[in-house]
């Protein structure tokens, strides 16, 4: 399926134009359209005489398309590519974080005071009370980004340094948006006891823990034993940041079609990570009637082909009337189809038996499992997980937010009421006034996002008493 020209497949290329080369910049940016390509920006970085250089910013639409267009532009007569780079790779050469300090070392007073002997005072200060290493060291806004790399977005079982490079990533979006400093940590096991082993060895020096990319059914194990074992939050972003943002947007898409959240019926298709949790949040919100479907068609109680001891949880718990059959089957009369699967695994013909004024979450990345065109006209409202089509349901909306939040009252856990609540300060972000179908998520640029997140976090932390110390004055 071709793909519009986007940043992430975007190059750089440095080019020299011959002066006694007449209509060479035409040439130019045909030769880049009728190669798939779409030029961003244009500079003038060089000129004399003999010519002029220029620098173009140039999408494509995939690495073949931006090795095409290189090779087009390097055929044209009066024009030489002196160099190009993929700006992707370039971005990420030699790591996307930093550490700084804090403090100045400017003298032997500031070395003494910093480090030995002064800092000996602290460490005693620690070993007699260790709920200090709050104040005292970097734990109060320090989470720990942990991946083995075996469940990617898009991209599989990748292995721990593979997966590195999205864990840099998550850090710095927990800085841009929450103001909360992170390190990514890379794991190379699969194994449930080594990753478990490994979190609780590092955690003194964290006030949270962050999961991420981490194959089903180990994810599940893995969390459950560190919220036993450990008294900082432990949170699993696949399943629960992408929980609450569709939570979020199920709020807002009522508002518009004027359902309510406990006569709905509900599909979740995808019964990984993700999918169990949204159906989770979703009964704790409310829905009643939920069901999953997964290569086997739908998971119902005593089902035994294909089952985990999650999906055996879920076939107890859900499908109250005991449909079974493939998603065909599921989906007739349904009000929300969720999609947490693969590409274009939900169909039209299926689509146009659900239930009037339908809603469909088609979330799968890069190609949602029904697409938006597709759809169109036979949906009230629709979102995916994509940033080119309205109503991004993206976990950036949740985690800075949550771990702001949980940090600032060193919350023990995070609850599923701070879950709730932090799913209804996203949706509250949009005034009613201002909801539409192709508006019931913010933009993840939304800067009121992240602290609306936060408060609603500390409030209920409070309320549960799960708060170690009070509300920062003002929040």
């Amino acid at each position: 399926m071709a793909t519009t020209p986007s940043a992430q497949y975007s190059i750089t290329i440095r080019v020299r134009f011959d002066s006694r080369q007449k209509g060479a910049f035409a040439q130019l940016t045909s030769a880049i359209g009728d190669a798939g390509g779409g030029i961003a920006a244009v500079d003038t970085v060089g000129s004399d005489h003999r010519g002029v250089t220029r620098e173009l910013v140039v999408n494509a639409s995939d690495l073949e398309g931006a090795d095409a267009i290189l090779a087009a532009v390097g055929g044209i007569d009066g024009i030489t590519v002196l160099e190009s780079w993929d700006r992707t790779f370039k971005m990420h050469q030699g790591g996307k974080i930093e550490l700084e300090a804090r403090v100045p070392l400017d003298d032997r007073d500031d070395m003494s005071v910093a480090a030995m002997p002064g800092v000996a005072q602290v460490c005693r200060a620690i070993a007699d009370d260790p709920d200090k290493a709050f104040e005292l060291t970097l734990k109060s806004n320090m989470v720990a980004v942990i991946t083995n790399g075996t469940a990617v977005l898009g991209l599989g079982d990748i292995g721990a340094a593979a997966g590195f490079p999205v864990m840099e990533g998550k850090s710095m979006l927990f800085k841009e948006f929450g103001e909360v400093d992170s390190y990514p940590i890379a794991i190379d096991s699969t194994e449930a006891d080594v990753l478990i082993e490994t979190c609780a060895a590092i955690a003194p020096a964290f006030g949270g823990i962050n999961l991420e990319d981490i194959a089903a059914p180990v994810c599940f194990e893995v969390e459950d034993r560190l919220k036993e074992m450990l008294n900082i939050p432990v949170f699993h972003d696949d399943q629960h940041g992408t929980a609450i943002v569709v939570l979020a947007a199920l709020i807002n898409a009522l508002k518009i079609t004027g359902g309510k959240i406990e006569d709905l019926k509900v599909v979740c298709n995808g019964i990984g990570a993700s999918g169990v949790a949204c159906s989770k949040i979703l009964m704790q919100a409310g829905v009643k009637n939920i069901i999953g479907c997964d290569t086997r068609g739908a998971i119902y109680n005593g089902r035994t082909e294909n089952m985990n001891s999650m999906k055996d949880w879920y076939a107890e718990n859900t499908n109250p009337e005991g449909i079974r059959g493939d998603l065909t089957e599921a989906i007739k009369g349904a009000d929300l189809f969720l999609g947490l699967s693969g590409p274009d695994t939900f169909k039209l013909n299926q689509l146009k038996t659900m239930a009037k004024d339908p809603i469909v979450f088609a979330m799968a990345n890069p190609v949602p499992e029904i697409m938006p065109e597709v759809a169109a006209g036979h949906v009230s409202v629709m979102a995916t997980g994509r940033s080119d089509y309205p109503n991004q349901i993206n976990n950036v909306l949740a985690f800075p937010g949550i771990f702001r939040g949980a940090l600032d009252v060193r919350a023990s856990s995070i609850s599923e009421g701070m879950k709730v609540a932090a799913a209804e300060a996203i949706a509250g972000v949009i005034p009613d006034d201002e909801l539409n179908p192709d508006y019931i998520i913010p933009s993840v640029f939304n800067r009121a996002v992240a602290p609306a997140v936060a408060a609603e976090v500390r409030r209920v932390a409070v309320d549960e008493g799960l708060a170690r110390v009070s509300p920062p004055v003002g929040g």
